[in-house]
Protein backbone atom coordinates (compact mmCIF):
# COMPACT_ATOMS: atom_id res chain seq x y z
CA UNK A 1 0.00 0.00 0.00
CA UNK A 2 1.45 3.43 -0.92
CA UNK A 3 2.24 5.85 2.03
CA UNK A 4 -0.28 8.21 0.35
CA UNK A 5 -3.10 5.48 0.47
CA UNK A 6 -1.99 4.55 3.85
CA UNK A 7 -2.40 7.79 5.27
CA UNK A 8 -5.45 9.01 3.43
CA UNK A 9 -7.04 5.52 4.81
CA UNK A 10 -5.95 6.54 8.28
CA UNK A 11 -7.65 9.60 8.05
CA UNK A 12 -10.93 8.03 7.33
CA UNK A 13 -10.94 5.61 9.87
CA UNK A 14 -9.67 8.06 12.66
CA UNK A 15 -12.76 10.57 11.93
CA UNK A 16 -14.90 7.22 12.00
CA UNK A 17 -13.97 6.26 15.53
CA UNK A 18 -14.24 9.94 16.70
CA UNK A 19 -17.32 10.39 15.12
CA UNK A 20 -18.87 7.06 17.01
CA UNK A 21 -17.42 7.85 20.00
CA UNK A 22 -19.68 10.62 20.72
CA UNK A 23 -22.02 9.67 23.89
CA UNK A 24 -25.26 11.25 22.70
CA UNK A 25 -28.48 10.19 24.83
CA UNK A 26 -31.05 8.05 21.73
CA UNK A 27 -33.78 10.29 21.45
CA UNK A 28 -37.11 8.79 23.36
CA UNK A 29 -39.39 9.12 21.32
CA UNK A 30 -40.16 5.96 19.72
CA UNK A 31 -43.31 4.31 19.83
CA UNK A 32 -45.42 5.61 17.57
CA UNK A 33 -47.16 3.38 15.41
CA UNK A 34 -46.81 3.90 11.28
CA UNK A 35 -49.31 0.50 9.88
CA UNK A 36 -51.13 -2.01 9.92
CA UNK A 37 -51.29 -5.44 8.81
CA UNK A 38 -47.99 -6.14 10.43
CA UNK A 39 -46.14 -9.67 10.49
CA UNK A 40 -45.06 -11.52 13.23
CA UNK A 41 -41.04 -11.72 13.92
CA UNK A 42 -39.28 -14.74 15.15
CA UNK A 43 -36.39 -13.91 16.13
CA UNK A 44 -33.33 -16.93 16.72
CA UNK A 45 -29.46 -15.88 17.79
CA UNK A 46 -26.83 -18.38 18.37
CA UNK A 47 -23.97 -17.94 20.59
CA UNK A 48 -20.27 -18.49 18.78
CA UNK A 49 -21.40 -19.32 15.19
CA UNK A 50 -19.88 -16.75 12.86
CA UNK A 51 -21.08 -17.83 9.71
CA UNK A 52 -19.79 -21.81 10.54
CA UNK A 53 -23.22 -22.62 8.38
CA UNK A 54 -23.18 -24.44 4.70
CA UNK A 55 -24.92 -21.58 3.18
CA UNK A 56 -21.90 -19.87 3.86
CA UNK A 57 -19.56 -22.50 2.46
CA UNK A 58 -18.62 -23.02 5.93
CA UNK A 59 -19.26 -26.18 8.37
CA UNK A 60 -20.76 -29.18 7.95
CA UNK A 61 -24.36 -29.04 6.64
CA UNK A 62 -27.50 -27.08 7.77
CA UNK A 63 -30.16 -27.97 5.34
CA UNK A 64 -33.24 -26.11 6.91
CA UNK A 65 -31.01 -22.82 7.04
CA UNK A 66 -29.44 -23.22 3.64
CA UNK A 67 -32.95 -23.78 2.26
CA UNK A 68 -33.93 -20.28 4.73
CA UNK A 69 -31.50 -18.56 3.05
CA UNK A 70 -32.55 -19.91 -0.53
CA UNK A 71 -35.73 -19.09 -0.37
CA UNK A 72 -35.39 -15.74 1.47
CA UNK A 73 -32.35 -13.16 1.94
CA UNK A 74 -28.95 -13.93 2.81
CA UNK A 75 -26.57 -11.09 3.76
CA UNK A 76 -23.23 -12.06 2.88
CA UNK A 77 -21.15 -9.31 4.63
CA UNK A 78 -22.98 -8.94 8.27
CA UNK A 79 -20.86 -7.90 11.04
CA UNK A 80 -21.11 -7.68 14.70
CA UNK A 81 -20.47 -4.60 16.88
CA UNK A 82 -18.56 -6.45 19.04
CA UNK A 83 -17.04 -10.12 19.20
CA UNK A 84 -18.33 -10.95 21.80
CA UNK A 85 -22.05 -11.66 23.38
CA UNK A 86 -23.31 -9.30 25.36
CA UNK A 87 -22.11 -6.21 23.88
CA UNK A 88 -22.87 -7.45 20.64
CA UNK A 89 -26.56 -8.97 21.42
CA UNK A 90 -27.11 -5.74 23.58
CA UNK A 91 -26.44 -4.03 19.96
CA UNK A 92 -29.14 -5.94 18.41
CA UNK A 93 -31.85 -4.55 20.93
CA UNK A 94 -30.82 -1.19 21.12
CA UNK A 95 -29.18 -0.16 17.37
CA UNK A 96 -26.27 1.36 19.18
CA UNK A 97 -22.56 0.58 19.43
CA UNK A 98 -21.10 -1.18 22.93
CA UNK A 99 -19.72 2.36 24.14
CA UNK A 100 -23.29 4.25 23.57
CA UNK A 101 -25.32 1.62 25.04
CA UNK A 102 -22.80 0.88 28.15
CA UNK A 103 -22.68 -2.95 27.72
CA UNK A 104 -19.01 -3.17 27.18
CA UNK A 105 -18.19 -6.26 28.81
CA UNK A 106 -20.02 -9.44 29.80
CA UNK A 107 -23.16 -9.49 31.67
CA UNK A 108 -22.35 -11.88 34.15
CA UNK A 109 -18.93 -10.32 34.60
CA UNK A 110 -21.16 -7.03 36.39
CA UNK A 111 -21.06 -5.13 32.87
CA UNK A 112 -24.56 -2.92 32.55
CA UNK A 113 -27.26 -1.49 30.03
CA UNK A 114 -27.31 2.60 30.38
CA UNK A 115 -30.57 3.12 31.98
CA UNK A 116 -31.50 5.27 29.66
CA UNK A 117 -31.40 3.23 26.48
CA UNK A 118 -34.30 1.97 24.63
CA UNK A 119 -34.47 -1.21 23.66
CA UNK A 120 -36.43 -3.25 21.06
CA UNK A 121 -38.90 -5.77 23.08
CA UNK A 122 -39.99 -2.30 25.13
CA UNK A 123 -40.60 -0.61 21.82
CA UNK A 124 -42.80 -3.24 20.18
CA UNK A 125 -44.73 -4.00 23.29
CA UNK A 126 -45.61 -0.41 23.53
CA UNK A 127 -46.61 -0.79 19.92
CA UNK A 128 -48.92 -3.73 20.47
CA UNK A 129 -46.88 -6.52 19.82
CA UNK A 130 -46.86 -9.62 22.44
CA UNK A 131 -43.40 -10.21 23.43
CA UNK A 132 -41.64 -13.21 24.02
CA UNK A 133 -38.02 -14.37 25.20
CA UNK A 134 -37.46 -17.88 25.00
CA UNK A 135 -34.24 -19.61 25.97
CA UNK A 136 -30.94 -17.96 26.12
CA UNK A 137 -29.72 -14.03 26.78
CA UNK A 138 -26.74 -12.33 27.49
CA UNK A 139 -28.15 -8.61 27.90
CA UNK A 140 -28.63 -8.33 31.69
CA UNK A 141 -28.26 -10.79 34.64
CA UNK A 142 -31.49 -13.55 34.77
CA UNK A 143 -32.78 -11.47 37.90
CA UNK A 144 -32.86 -8.19 35.99
CA UNK A 145 -34.55 -10.38 32.97
CA UNK A 146 -37.53 -7.36 33.45
CA UNK A 147 -35.66 -5.28 32.59
CA UNK A 148 -35.05 -5.78 28.50
CA UNK A 149 -38.93 -5.04 28.32
CA UNK A 150 -40.39 -8.58 27.15
CA UNK A 151 -44.03 -9.07 28.22
CA UNK A 152 -43.46 -12.98 28.48
CA UNK A 153 -39.74 -15.04 29.53
CA UNK A 154 -40.20 -18.97 28.82
CA UNK A 155 -37.29 -20.15 30.60
CA UNK A 156 -37.04 -24.26 30.71
CA UNK A 157 -34.96 -26.21 32.77
CA UNK A 158 -31.91 -25.90 30.45
CA UNK A 159 -31.07 -23.27 27.46
CA UNK A 160 -30.28 -25.65 25.13
CA UNK A 161 -32.17 -26.46 21.53
CA UNK A 162 -33.30 -29.91 23.28
CA UNK A 163 -34.45 -27.65 26.06
CA UNK A 164 -35.74 -24.49 24.42
CA UNK A 165 -37.81 -25.67 20.85
CA UNK A 166 -40.23 -27.80 23.19
CA UNK A 167 -41.33 -24.89 24.96
CA UNK A 168 -41.68 -22.77 21.93
CA UNK A 169 -43.15 -25.08 19.69
CA UNK A 170 -45.96 -25.71 22.07
CA UNK A 171 -46.67 -21.58 22.39
CA UNK A 172 -46.70 -21.74 18.84
CA UNK A 173 -49.38 -24.54 18.83
CA UNK A 174 -51.85 -22.56 20.88
CA UNK A 175 -52.76 -19.96 18.68
CA UNK A 176 -50.79 -17.18 20.03
CA UNK A 177 -51.97 -13.27 20.41
CA UNK A 178 -50.86 -11.62 17.30
CA UNK A 179 -48.70 -9.86 16.27
CA UNK A 180 -45.99 -11.40 18.34
CA UNK A 181 -41.96 -10.58 18.98
CA UNK A 182 -40.60 -13.80 20.11
CA UNK A 183 -36.76 -13.72 20.60
CA UNK A 184 -35.57 -17.78 20.46
CA UNK A 185 -31.82 -18.18 22.55
CA UNK A 186 -29.97 -21.45 21.80
CA UNK A 187 -27.23 -21.85 23.17
CA UNK A 188 -24.97 -25.60 21.93
CA UNK A 189 -22.50 -23.86 20.23
CA UNK A 190 -20.97 -21.94 22.64
CA UNK A 191 -18.13 -24.02 24.19
CA UNK A 192 -18.05 -26.76 25.71
CA UNK A 193 -19.53 -28.57 21.84
CA UNK A 194 -21.24 -31.80 22.37
CA UNK A 195 -18.77 -34.63 22.38
CA UNK A 196 -18.02 -37.19 19.49
CA UNK A 197 -16.38 -40.80 19.33
CA UNK A 198 -15.55 -40.64 15.88
CA UNK A 199 -14.71 -37.68 13.56
CA UNK A 200 -16.33 -37.69 10.18
CA UNK A 201 -13.47 -37.48 7.63
CA UNK A 202 -15.02 -34.32 5.36
CA UNK A 203 -14.31 -31.63 8.50
CA UNK A 204 -12.94 -28.72 6.50
CA UNK A 205 -10.88 -26.67 9.41
CA UNK A 206 -11.03 -22.95 8.48
CA UNK A 207 -8.15 -21.69 6.84
CA UNK A 208 -6.96 -19.06 9.78
CA UNK A 209 -6.76 -21.85 11.49
CA UNK A 210 -3.82 -24.99 11.50
CA UNK A 211 -5.17 -28.39 9.96
CA UNK A 212 -4.32 -30.98 13.02
CA UNK A 213 -6.21 -33.76 14.01
CA UNK A 214 -7.22 -31.73 17.85
CA UNK A 215 -8.50 -29.02 15.64
CA UNK A 216 -10.69 -31.21 13.16
CA UNK A 217 -11.75 -32.42 16.07
CA UNK A 218 -12.88 -29.28 17.65
CA UNK A 219 -14.26 -28.18 14.25
CA UNK A 220 -16.24 -31.53 13.79
CA UNK A 221 -17.63 -30.90 17.64
CA UNK A 222 -18.79 -27.49 16.71
CA UNK A 223 -20.39 -29.43 13.45
CA UNK A 224 -22.18 -31.10 15.42
CA UNK A 225 -23.61 -28.24 17.64
CA UNK A 226 -24.57 -26.45 14.72
CA UNK A 227 -26.51 -29.79 13.18
CA UNK A 228 -28.48 -29.37 16.34
CA UNK A 229 -29.11 -26.17 16.31
CA UNK A 230 -30.59 -26.79 12.01
CA UNK A 231 -32.40 -29.34 13.72
CA UNK A 232 -34.20 -27.16 15.74
CA UNK A 233 -34.86 -24.25 13.31
CA UNK A 234 -36.51 -27.12 10.56
CA UNK A 235 -38.81 -28.06 13.73
CA UNK A 236 -39.86 -24.66 13.92
CA UNK A 237 -40.35 -24.20 10.02
CA UNK A 238 -43.09 -26.84 10.24
CA UNK A 239 -44.47 -25.75 13.27
CA UNK A 240 -45.17 -22.52 11.57
CA UNK A 241 -46.47 -24.07 8.59
CA UNK A 242 -48.77 -26.25 10.29
CA UNK A 243 -50.16 -23.71 12.34
CA UNK A 244 -50.92 -21.18 9.65
CA UNK A 245 -48.06 -18.79 11.11
CA UNK A 246 -45.76 -19.35 8.24
CA UNK A 247 -47.03 -16.47 5.84
CA UNK A 248 -47.04 -13.88 8.10
CA UNK A 249 -44.17 -14.25 9.88
CA UNK A 250 -40.85 -12.96 9.23
CA UNK A 251 -38.50 -15.72 10.41
CA UNK A 252 -34.77 -13.92 11.13
CA UNK A 253 -31.58 -16.30 11.89
CA UNK A 254 -28.18 -14.42 12.81
CA UNK A 255 -25.31 -15.34 15.04
CA UNK A 256 -23.83 -12.75 18.08
CA UNK A 257 -20.33 -13.00 16.49
CA UNK A 258 -17.38 -15.26 15.30
CA UNK A 259 -16.26 -19.41 16.16
CA UNK A 260 -14.83 -19.49 19.52
CA UNK A 261 -11.70 -20.47 18.40
CA UNK A 262 -8.19 -18.68 18.64
CA UNK A 263 -8.11 -15.26 16.04
CA UNK A 264 -12.06 -15.22 16.02
CA UNK A 265 -14.16 -14.79 19.10
CA UNK A 266 -12.64 -11.54 20.81
CA UNK A 267 -10.48 -10.46 18.15
CA UNK A 268 -11.07 -7.84 15.30
CA UNK A 269 -10.36 -10.23 12.35
CA UNK A 270 -12.94 -11.22 10.37
CA UNK A 271 -13.11 -14.63 11.87
CA UNK A 272 -14.13 -12.66 15.32
CA UNK A 273 -16.87 -10.21 13.68
CA UNK A 274 -18.37 -11.77 10.97
CA UNK A 275 -21.89 -13.19 11.54
CA UNK A 276 -24.61 -14.80 9.55
CA UNK A 277 -27.73 -13.26 9.13
CA UNK A 278 -30.71 -15.12 7.27
CA UNK A 279 -34.87 -13.78 7.08
CA UNK A 280 -37.02 -15.18 5.65
CA UNK A 281 -40.93 -13.78 5.64
CA UNK A 282 -43.53 -12.24 3.34
CA UNK A 283 -43.18 -9.99 0.40
CA UNK A 284 -39.47 -8.46 -0.07
CA UNK A 285 -37.90 -11.49 1.89
CA UNK A 286 -38.55 -13.77 -0.33
CA UNK A 287 -37.66 -14.81 -3.95
CA UNK A 288 -33.46 -16.20 -2.77
CA UNK A 289 -32.01 -12.49 -2.29
CA UNK A 290 -28.45 -12.25 -1.70
CA UNK A 291 -26.96 -8.79 -0.68
CA UNK A 292 -23.52 -8.38 -0.52
CA UNK A 293 -23.57 -4.98 0.85
CA UNK A 294 -21.77 -4.42 4.36
CA UNK A 295 -24.17 -4.44 7.23
CA UNK A 296 -24.38 -3.99 10.59
CA UNK A 297 -26.36 -6.23 13.63
CA UNK A 298 -27.13 -2.62 14.88
CA UNK A 299 -28.88 -2.10 11.75
CA UNK A 300 -31.47 -4.61 13.14
CA UNK A 301 -33.19 -2.47 15.66
CA UNK A 302 -34.10 0.44 12.92
CA UNK A 303 -35.23 -2.11 10.45
CA UNK A 304 -37.52 -4.36 13.43
CA UNK A 305 -39.27 -0.89 14.25
CA UNK A 306 -39.64 -0.26 10.37
CA UNK A 307 -40.80 -3.54 9.59
CA UNK A 308 -43.27 -3.19 12.63
CA UNK A 309 -44.70 0.00 11.53
CA UNK A 310 -42.55 1.78 14.54
CA UNK A 311 -40.43 4.67 14.28
CA UNK A 312 -37.13 3.94 16.03
CA UNK A 313 -35.40 6.60 17.55
CA UNK A 314 -33.77 8.67 15.72
CA UNK A 315 -30.11 8.89 17.53
CA UNK A 316 -29.07 5.42 16.90
CA UNK A 317 -25.52 4.29 14.97
CA UNK A 318 -28.38 1.13 13.11
CA UNK A 319 -29.58 1.93 9.62
CA UNK A 320 -32.97 -0.10 8.50
CA UNK A 321 -32.07 -2.80 6.23
CA UNK A 322 -35.43 -2.38 4.36
CA UNK A 323 -33.66 -0.23 1.52
CA UNK A 324 -31.31 -2.72 0.84
CA UNK A 325 -33.82 -5.45 0.92
CA UNK A 326 -35.79 -3.44 -1.71
CA UNK A 327 -33.45 -2.55 -4.19
CA UNK A 328 -33.25 1.07 -3.18
CA UNK A 329 -29.60 1.34 -2.72
CA UNK A 330 -26.55 -1.02 -3.22
CA UNK A 331 -24.69 0.46 0.29
CA UNK A 332 -25.80 1.12 3.67
CA UNK A 333 -22.56 2.09 5.24
CA UNK A 334 -19.58 3.06 3.64
CA UNK A 335 -17.52 1.57 6.66
CA UNK A 336 -18.11 -0.47 9.67
CA UNK A 337 -16.87 0.05 13.05
CA UNK A 338 -16.47 -2.73 15.54
CA UNK A 339 -14.78 -2.70 18.96
CA UNK A 340 -13.73 -4.75 22.19
CA UNK A 341 -13.05 -3.16 25.72
CA UNK A 342 -13.38 -6.11 28.42
CA UNK A 343 -13.87 -10.20 27.59
CA UNK A 344 -12.42 -12.11 30.07
CA UNK A 345 -9.48 -9.11 30.46
CA UNK A 346 -9.26 -5.94 29.67
CA UNK A 347 -8.00 -5.52 26.06
CA UNK A 348 -9.30 -2.11 24.63
CA UNK A 349 -9.20 -2.24 20.72
CA UNK A 350 -11.02 -0.36 17.98
CA UNK A 351 -11.18 -0.90 14.45
CA UNK A 352 -12.96 0.61 11.31
CA UNK A 353 -13.53 -1.95 7.96
CA UNK A 354 -14.42 -1.05 4.75
CA UNK A 355 -15.15 -3.01 1.52
CA UNK A 356 -11.49 -2.82 0.67
CA UNK A 357 -9.56 -2.98 4.31
CA UNK A 358 -9.60 -3.03 7.95
CA UNK A 359 -7.71 -0.80 10.57
CA UNK A 360 -7.31 -1.91 14.00
CA UNK A 361 -5.76 0.18 16.96
CA UNK A 362 -5.00 -1.56 20.49
CA UNK A 363 -5.00 0.70 23.11
CA UNK A 364 -3.21 -1.77 25.57
CA UNK A 365 0.08 -3.52 25.57
CA UNK A 366 -0.74 -7.21 24.94
CA UNK A 367 0.47 -10.06 23.52
CA UNK A 368 -0.86 -10.73 20.14
CA UNK A 369 -3.97 -13.09 21.79
CA UNK A 370 -4.30 -12.44 25.34
CA UNK A 371 -4.94 -15.80 27.18
CA UNK A 372 -8.31 -15.51 28.87
CA UNK A 373 -10.00 -14.26 26.39
CA UNK A 374 -9.38 -17.22 24.08
CA UNK A 375 -11.94 -19.79 25.07
CA UNK A 376 -10.43 -23.45 26.52
CA UNK A 377 -10.66 -26.19 24.29
CA UNK A 378 -8.32 -28.32 21.81
CA UNK A 379 -7.41 -25.88 19.75
CA UNK A 380 -5.98 -23.56 22.26
CA UNK A 381 -4.35 -26.29 23.91
CA UNK A 382 -2.82 -26.87 20.10
CA UNK A 383 -1.61 -23.54 20.25
CA UNK A 384 -0.18 -24.04 23.29
CA UNK A 385 2.06 -26.69 22.62
CA UNK A 386 3.08 -26.16 19.22
CA UNK A 387 2.88 -21.74 18.83
CA UNK A 388 3.34 -20.55 22.22
CA UNK A 389 4.54 -17.66 21.12
CA UNK A 390 1.11 -16.09 19.63
CA UNK A 391 0.29 -15.69 23.37
CA UNK A 392 4.12 -13.88 24.27
CA UNK A 393 5.16 -12.19 21.40
CA UNK A 394 3.85 -8.09 21.83
CA UNK A 395 0.52 -7.53 19.32
CA UNK A 396 1.55 -4.14 17.17
CA UNK A 397 -0.11 -1.13 18.43
CA UNK A 398 -2.01 -0.73 14.63
CA UNK A 399 -2.87 -3.09 12.22
CA UNK A 400 -3.80 -2.24 8.52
Amino acid sequence: MSRLLRREFLKLTVASVLGFAGQQKPDQGGGKTMGENRPNILFIITHDTGRHLGCYGRGAPSPNLDKLAEEGVKFTQAFCTAPQCSPSRASVLTGLMPHRHGLIGLAHRGFRLRNDVLLLPKVLSQAGYSTHLFGFQHETTWDRVSDLGYQHVHRPDGLSCLKVTPLLLDFLSKEPPQPFFVSVGFTETHRPFPKLEQIPPQVKVPPFLPDEPDVRRDIAELNEAVRRVDESVGQIVEALKKHRLWDNTLLIFTTDHGIAFPGAKATLFDPGIEIALIMHGPDEFSGGKVIDAMVSNADLMPTLCEIAGVEPPTDIDGKSLLPLVRGEVEKLHERIFVELTYHAAYDPMRGVRTERFKYIRSFADRPFWLPPNVDNGLTKDWYKRNRPEVFKAPRPKEML
